[in-house]
Formats: structure tokens, sequence, C-alpha cells
């Protein structure tokens, strides 16, 4: 009990449960697009290309600085955006294989950095390799502020080009066709999803991040079929991930916060396929029973017809 009421006593334990449901709102917000264009995979793509910038960022600068790591890893998430592009548009590779090429390619760089750093004698060191599944204990006031405005700047840029982004989403061509700057809106959703990786790897890790991208769009999806309610289910059901992720964590001996934040999603997840009406296992079960009793009913109404007329 004692552990319970810790997060709502412990400075520093508030900070973490802010920073996650924070960092949950914004991801569920941004990934509702990405999962929509089908570009599911671009969060893991994004979310291992940062792992090279990290690490190269840690190499010049010597020091563990959560701001020197952001820019580093979104100059990495940006080149990682724009090689994809690059092969998509210059050779017959499809995006998911060009995504694949980009996330093992920076990926392996991001390790190969990360065991050269950790032979290098650099005393400073310690706990980097953390970012590859997250340490969300290691935050501190001053990274969940950075969150914050982060936080606020991708809902912010989402709720003023979300018909934009909506339009984009669903009928690209029309949107070319009135004047839209397609190729713009492309780049800066991926900058948006760069963005929310970046801020996300301290909690998550660079493994995990995806899931917290694409998971509350997929849950909401299945409650609803207004974009607007989804984009706004995705960050409640991201927020709420965080939340009960930070409490599980606070209660158990040793637990990472981050996987049992991804770990809350999926399970918000399984009860949104099992229990969501219309679309929810549950709702399709009883609509075909309810189906099979009325055509039951009406193939016995003939008989039933015959039997009194014979009375008669």
């Amino acid at each position: 009990m004692q552990d319970w009421l810790r997060i709502f006593t412990d400075p520093n334990a508030q900070w973490i449960l802010f920073g996650c449901m924070l960092l949950g709102l914004s991801s569920g917000v941004i990934g509702s697009f990405a999962y929509l264009r089908k570009q599911s995979l671009m969060g893991d793509a994004l979310s291992h290309a940062a792992l090279p910038g990290v690490c190269i960022a840690f190499m010049l600068s010597g020091s563990k600085s959560i701001f020197l790591f952001l820019i580093g890893a979104t100059i990495a998430g940006i080149i990682a955006t724009f090689g994809i592009g690059y092969i998509t548009r210059n050779t017959r590779i499809k995006q998911d294989s060009a995504l694949a090429i980009v996330l093992t390619v920076f990926f392996g760089l991001g390790i190969v950095l990360l065991t050269q750093i950790q032979h290098s004698g650099n005393g400073n060191q310690s706990g980097l390799d953390k970012f590859l599944f997250g340490q969300a204990a290691s935050m501190m006031k001053s990274d969940v502020i950075i969150m914050a405005i982060i936080s606020v700047f991708l809902i912010g840029v989402c709720s003023l080009l979300f018909k934009e982004f909506k339009l984009l989403s669903f009928d690209p061509g029309f949107a070319r066709g009135i004047g839209y700057p397609v190729a713009f809106m492309d780049q800066l959703i991926m900058f948006l999803l760069v963005v929310a990786v970046v801020v996300g790897i301290q909690a998550v890790g660079v493994v995990l991040m995806a899931a917290l991208l694409i998971t509350p769009a997929v849950s909401a999806r299945y409650w609803t079929e207004k974009l607007g309610l989804m984009v706004v289910l995705a960050g409640l059901f991201g927020a709420l991930s965080g939340l009960f992720g930070t409490f599980i964590s606070a209660n158990g001996n040793n637990l990472p916060t981050g996987p049992l934040t991804v770990l809350v999603a999926t399970a918000i997840f399984v009860i949104s396929v099992i229990a969501a009406p219309r679309r929810g296992i549950l709702s399709k079960v009883l609509l075909r029973a309810s189906v099979r009793n009325k055509v039951r009913q009406e193939s016995m109404m003939p008989a039933v017809e015959r039997r009194k007329e014979e009375a008669v």
C-alpha cells in the first residue's frame, strides 16, 4: 500500500507518472495518423533509427544530456525518413522493404556505436544502454518539462492541421488535386513521428516505442467510426497506459515502467477487440446469434401457417 501511495507523495514518482502519461497521450494522437496511412512500421523504423543519433550525440558531447540526445536522435530520424523516401521514389523497392532496410542498418549502426562507447573506458557512459528498453525511473523534472513542451507541440500541430491530415490519410489524390502540399504534409507527419519517438525513448526505449505509437490508435479504431473521436480515444488510451503502467511499476519490485506501459496498452487493445461495440468479437457473436434466431423464426412461419390452414 505504501508503494501505491508513494506515487502521490514522492515528487520524483509524480514526475515519472506525469511524463509517462504525456508520452502516451502524444503518442496516441500522432500514431492515429500513422496507423490510418498504413505506416505502422514507420514508428518502428524511426525508433530504431534514433539509437545511432543518441550514441553520436554522446560521443561528441561526452555527457548524458537529454536535450543533446533529443537533437541527435531527431537528426538521425530525419535522415532515416529521407532515406526511406529516396529508396521508395528512386528504386523499385516498396515502402515496407525500404523500412526494413533502414531499420536494420540504423539499428545495427547504433548497436556498434553503443558497444564502442561501452569499451571506450568513458566513466560517464554508465546507463546509456537503458535507451534500448527505456528507464523511466531516471527521468527528472527537467526531462518531464521537455516532454511536456514537445507533447503540447505535437498535439497543437495535429489540432491545427486536423482537416489537412484527415484528407491526407483518406484521399491523398484528392488533396493533391485541390492544391494541398501533399509532399510537405507527408514529411511533416514523418517529422512529428520522429519527435514523438525521440521524446519517448528515455521512458520506453527504442525497441518498444513503436508499440506505444500504434497500439492505442488500433484500440481506438475498434470503438468509433469518426476520426476526431478516434484521435481523442487514442490519446486517452495512451495516457491510461502510462498511468497504470507507472502504478504497477511502483507496486512491484524492480519492474520496468516502459514495458509495463506497453503491456497495459496491449491489455486495452485486447479489451477493445473483445468488448467494443459493432467491431468487437462479443458484439459480432451476439449479432450472428440474433440473425440466426431471426432466420430460424422466419423459416418456421410457413409451417405454422400451414398448420393453421389444416386446422381450419
